[in-house]
């Protein structure tokens, strides 16, 4: 069986650096942008995996991202991970690049608009990970900290939202995967799913406090990139501890 081909935004940490691993460890042939090549890790470089390609460049750089939607054979990767984020000032509960992760998605859709103008063919598939807490329909967090997100996590919140509606409004397939408190320490904690349509609303609740990057990561790559679940496709997805 051909590899799969896997392109990687924001790999550089936490969840997405958790789900290159894993997909690397799962045989794919994998792309990764890095803004800040320093910041790869020395167990992982393409020296040490010959699946690994690194390239150079900022996520909301058109040219850059484009460059690693294609596969050597010019066609469309199978899949896009997208986990990009922003650093959180405390100070003034606002992240440095209030709008990094909706700009992202944009010049990834764009981006690969482009390149179908071009007669690149193929279709990949988009994995975003957003946050719980920005559900249209219902409640995804436990009540006790439902302020903490309105008011400290309002900032990053509205930009995962604007992120998902982008993607949501777009003719690509894709999974959302929304996150409960992120906290480090990968586990062996059962990990539950909760599964709601953009469309028609709830199918089925997780509602908890937090979950590990390192096991957001792996279930991703488990569950969406090693395997594709279909009762996922075009749905967006919720995971706790």
């Amino acid at each position: 069986m051909t590899p799969k081909t896997v392109a990687f935004f924001g790999a550089s940490t936490g969840v997405g650096l958790a789900a290159l691993r894993h997909s690397l460890a799962a045989g794919c042939n994998c792309t990764a942008l890095f803004r800040d090549l320093s910041k790869l890790n020395g167990t992982l470089t393409p020296e040490t995996m010959p699946n690994l390609k690194v390239v150079q460049g900022n996520a909301h750089d058109s040219a850059a991202v484009s460059s690693c939607l294609k596969t050597s054979e010019g066609r469309f990767v199978d899949e896009i991970i997208f986990t990009i984020g922003g650093r959180f000032i405390m100070s003034k509960m606002t992240l440095d690049d209030p709008n990094v992760c909706e700009k992202g998605i944009s010049t990834i859709l764009e981006a690969i608009t482009d390149l179908r103008r071009q007669g690149v063919p193929g279709r990949p598939y988009i994995v975003a990970c957003s946050t719980t807490g920005v559900s249209r329909f219902a409640r995804d967090v436990p009540l006790a900290i439902v302020p903490l997100y309105r008011v400290l996590l309002r900032v990053p919140g509205a930009d995962k939202r604007a992120m998902e509606d982008k993607l949501t409004a777009s003719t690509e397939d894709f999974t959302i995967v929304r996150a409960s408190g992120l906290v480090d320490g990968e586990t062996d904690k059962m990990i539950h799913v909760g599964i709601e349509d953009p469309k028609t609303g709830i199918e089925s609740k997780a509602i908890g406090y937090s979950i590990s990057r390192e096991d957001t990561g792996r279930w991703i790559a488990q569950n969406l990139v090693r395997e594709r679940h279909t009762r996922y496709l075009n749905k967006t997805v919720s995971i706790t501890n």
